[in-house]
């Protein structure tokens, strides 16, 4: 940017004093002339002009606003880029993190592990070093007795899986005795009830042999007792021969009688004795053998259920040790690459330690980092006025504050699609966390160094700009203040393209014009002008009417306060001059009025310097916003060698703190405090017109 010539120069060439001129500033060329008043309205203007006065005297930003800054419009390459601050990180860290869990309770008021050791925070170590060493003494403790216990449940296991074996082996023995014990039951049934050859047919066959042959006994003995009886008849054989004959053929006799009642007794009684008997043994055979087979499979169940529980007790008891053998090996943590010792930072909200040896630590809780020093990137955050020109593989140029001669190429990595409502001005300004990596590898550079990213959207050749400050808009008009002879005039113009500097002007201006890069102090101007012409004419309109109004005392119910308040009622700085409230109640216009770089606040009434691009009515118009555009040292405040000259005269008032720097808190307080200074004449004014 270049300006045109001095301050004082081009103030005076503009038909205005210098800074330092304590005398009120004459009306501009191009306001509006003023009428001349009746007689009756003389006294509405004293009052008003006593209302100015009073103004001036308590108002700090009456001189800034009668100097005018003038730049010149050239025209040239307009880059279009996103800059923004941030802070470096590695792009490669790896995160170091307690896993040994809380073995030892509550002590000394403390849960958590104890740090035993650690290496200093800053420290570079190599692959495989050392880094934590934690309390291991209670884990040793439950590792011993976890032993005794696993050497328990391991005997247990291998009774129960031999007890589980010898059931099988007995089973096996038991359904074998069953099982011959059915076959032979049926066996035995099957050779007795064979027709060809068992049991009962041979029995059978025997009886009837018996019977042949007592017949036969019987036969020969009855022939025998009938010779004896001839021969006795003949007198050859004597009496007791033939008594003789007589009783063998009786035992014949006898001996076939018997045989036949013993088949008769076999075929109808005994073989059906004998064939139940061996049926029946055979079904109690048979059932003997299922139950056999049940109770095998119920103690084997239970001999196999008894192993697997075992089992499962010395696996669990196992698994515990192995686990305890685990934690003991993490109580020693070594380093997984070669990188810088980063100690991680407590979170004071929940209480968090220092990391430091004896303190102690949770499972899962971060003790530190090791950042791969070599590729770094920077997290920072985008506006979401300018959300849409940034996309990822974006080429960025990146300059680090503690190394202000060098720059980095880089790309946009990632863009958030949700915003960090939390983010770095304002609970109400959305920023989008964004990533932008450097290409090459680097040197000396740390994470948490300050960064500055400025993102090539486009450029833009051949085209006239202006600094963004320059440009006004009011509702749906947009136009600057040019240099016209010894005055300014108002130009409308159309806009183009825009960076946080300077935005094209597409049309209205030409090359060589001198624009205003501070037009508050012209619309201040304006103002007063149009308001006091307004008060003249309601004056004369009350003189020839006749009518002896009090000001004060009428205009304070339901008017809007510009007959009691004097010509500063619409300036929009929210105060009412008189005793009603202004028309143009709002934020005023003292949030853009200091600054006039990188996009001015809001105007008086409500009117908006243009920021150039994205939501005009959002973009640069809060204290926030205004401290970021000349915070340039990044410590979030504006000490009174960054703020701009204007704003210069009025800033002890603003540091209320007395440290020589501006917080946001305290510039909230700027509009309200203009609004004070300012409410005091207007009373002034109301009271005197209504005495």
């Amino acid at each position: 940017m270049e300006m045109s010539a001095t301050r004082a120069t081009e103030t005076q060439a503009a038909g205005f004093p210098p800074e330092d001129s304590t005398a009120p500033p004459p009306p501009l060329s191009w306001a509006i002339p003023r009428k001349k008043w009746l007689l009756p309205a003389v006294a509405v203007g004293c009052v008003a002009l006593l209302g100015a006065g009073v103004r001036a005297l308590l108002s700090d930003s009456t001189k800034a606003n009668s100097a005018l800054v003038f730049y010149t419009v050239k025209r040239g390459s307009l880059p279009i880029v996103v800059v923004e601050r941030g802070n470096l990180e590695s792009q490669f860290t790896e995160q170091v993190i307690c896993e040994v869990e809380n073995f030892g309770g509550e002590r000394y008021g403390q849960s958590g592990t104890q740090i035993l050791f650690i290496v200093p925070n800053g420290s570079s170590v190599k692959k495989g070093d050392l880094l934590v060493e934690l309390d291991s003494a209670p884990l040793k403790e439950r590792l011993d007795t976890q032993f005794l216990a696993m050497e328990r449940a391991e005997a247990e296991k291998t009774q129960a899986e031999i007890r589980y074996t010898n059931q099988e082996t007995q089973n096996t023995t038991a359904l074998a005795e069953a099982e011959l014990r059915v076959k032979l039951a049926q066996l035995d049934v099957e050779s007795y009830e064979d027709e060809k050859g068992g049991t009962f047919q041979i029995e059978m066959q025997n009886l009837d042999m018996e019977i042949q042959n007592a017949r036969a006994q019987q036969l020969i003995r009855k022939k025998d007792c009938e010779a004896v009886q001839a021969l006795y008849d003949l007198g050859y054989k004597t009496e007791g021969d033939l008594a003789t004959a007589k009783l063998s053929l009786s035992r014949s006799n006898s001996e076939l009688a018997s045989n036949i009642a013993r088949k008769r007794q076999l075929e109808e009684y005994t073989y059906s004795m004998q064939k139940l008997d061996r049926q029946g043994k055979l079904d109690t055979a048979s059932r003997n053998l299922d139950q056999v087979k049940l109770n095998n499979q119920a103690e084997l169940a239970q001999a196999e259920t008894a192993r697997d529980s075992a089992r499962r007790a010395y696996d669990k008891e196992k698994e515990r040790y192995d686990r305890y053998n685990e934690q003991l090996e993490k109580c020693k943590i070594f380093a997984p690459q070669d990188g810088m010792v980063a100690y991680a930072v407590s979170d004071s909200r929940r209480g968090g330690a220092v990391i430091e040896a004896g303190a102690f630590v949770r499972e899962r809780q971060e003790i530190l980092t090791l950042p791969n020093l070599t590729k770094m990137q920077v997290n920072t955050a985008v506006h979401e006025s300018v959300l849409d020109q940034v996309a990822v593989e974006l080429k960025a140029v990146i300059r680090v504050d503690a190394f202000p001669d060098r720059s980095f190429t880089g790309r946009v990595k990632s863009v958030a699609v949700l915003p960090d409502q939390g983010g770095w001005f304002a609970s109400d300004t959305k920023v989008y966390k964004t990533i932008v990596t450097i290409d090459e590898d680097v040197q000396q550079l740390k994470p948490g160094m300050t960064a500055v990213v400025e993102i090539d959207v486009e450029r833009v050749d051949n085209v006239l700009s202006v600094p963004i400050q320059a440009v006004v808009q009011r509702g749906s008009g947009t136009w600057c203040f040019v240099r016209a002879g010894s005055g300014v005039a108002r130009k409308e113009i159309t806009l183009g393209k825009t960076n946080d500097k300077f935005v094209e002007v597409k049309a209205g201006l030409a090359e060589g014009d001198s624009v205003v890069l501070n037009p508050m102090s012209l619309l201040d101007e304006e103002e007063e002008a149009k308001k006091e012409e307004e008060e003249g004419e309601e004056g004369k309109a009350d003189a020839k009417s006749g009518e002896a109004k009090s000001g004060g005392a009428d205009a304070a119910p339901g008017k809007s306060g510009r007959e009691g308040a004097g010509p500063d009622a619409d300036r929009g700085n929210g105060a009412g001059r008189g005793m009603g409230p202004g028309p143009g109640s709002g934020a005023g216009g003292d949030a853009g009025a200091p600054g006039q770089r990188g996009g001015a606040g809001v105007m008086p009434g409500g009117e908006k310097s243009f920021p150039g691009g994205g939501d005009k009515s959002r973009r640069g118009g809060g204290p926030g916003s205004f401290i970021r555009m000349f915070d340039k040292d990044g410590d979030g405040k504006i000490s009174k060698e960054e703020a701009p000259e204007p704003m210069r005269a009025g800033f002890d008032k603003l540091d209320k703190n007395g440290d020589g720097l501006l917080e946001q808190s305290e510039m909230g307080a700027m509009p309200d405090m203009r609004r004070k200074s300012e409410g005091a004449p207007g009373e002034a004014k109301g009271k005197a017109s209504g005495s």
